[in-house]
């Protein structure tokens, strides 16, 4: 006999917060690159704080997207 395997709502949930798990490192690691560049460049002490001024909503975006995608895939094994 063959089972059958089909995807499941729980399984879209795992995939999908794993999914907004991705977006969301690459957000972070964007944001690192952006603030590397910056210290690299040797910008002024005024510069450097606009340009993390700008960088930090991003930031704090991309670990809240990570961190919902984190919990959607611990719901998602949990339930199954």
């Amino acid at each position: 006999m063959e089972q059958e395997t089909a995807f499941t709502l729980l399984d879209g949930l795992i995939w999908g917060g794993a999914a907004l798990s991705v977006i969301g490192l690459i957000g972070l690691v964007w944001c690192i690159i952006k603030v590397w560049r910056a210290r690299a460049a040797g910008l002024n002490d005024a510069d450097m704080r606009a340009v993390m001024a700008r960088v930090l909503p991003l930031n704090l975006g991309a670990l809240f997207v990570s961190v919902i995608g984190l919990m959607l895939v611990i719901v998602g094994i949990f339930l199954s």
